[in-house]
């Protein structure tokens, strides 16, 4: 059985706890409110820049995008969000190439761990920091990131024409 010392000594270190408590309320019951005002001031909000919401597939000027179709992205994925499709094409140098058929996203069963960014060899792809992803049916949270048609492969330099010799004279005997 505890002694009236061991008693009183819990007793105060309670209220000690609760006047620490009574604080932290009371700082936050005096301090002013801040009300976001959204959507009205969607335009200014700030959302910070490491803010990761939605895959994209990065595209240059010409329309080409830079996925190899490797499947590091697809196989780093911890749950299966990433699906890609891919073929193979014949280059006009003879060669064949792995070409991107269909680079699919499931949103909703994304943990934004970036898992794929970081593994993709040739930067390929990055998070957006566009909040606004609501949608009202699971489905449309799938998202085919290869959206633009792709562009055709530049054509191979013709070989410069090397210029032709003059056939060596023949010699009359």
């Amino acid at each position: 059985m505890g002694s009236v010392k061991d008693y009183f000594k819990d007793l105060g270190a309670g209220i000690g706890t609760l006047v620490k408590g009574m604080q932290v309320t009371g700082k936050e019951f005096v301090t002013k409110k801040v009300t976001e005002r959204y959507p009205e001031n969607r335009s200014t909000v700030h959302v910070p820049d490491r803010f990761r919401a939605i895959l994209t597939l990065k595209y240059d000027s010409e329309g080409r995008h830079k996925c190899i179709s490797c499947g590091l992205c697809q196989r780093s994925c911890p749950n299966g969000t990433i699906s890609i499709e891919s073929r193979m094409a014949d280059m006009p140098d003879g060669k064949k190439k792995k070409k991107l058929v269909n680079w699919v996203y499931d949103l909703g069963s994304c943990t934004f761990c970036q898992l794929c960014v970081s593994n993709c060899p040739t930067g390929a792809i990055e998070f957006s920091n566009d909040f606004e992803q609501a949608v009202f049916t699971r489905e449309q949270l799938v998202k085919k990131l290869n959206y633009l048609p792709e562009a055709p492969d530049p054509e191979p330099a013709p070989a410069a024409a090397k210029p032709e010799t003059p056939a060596a004279p023949e010699a009359n005997s």
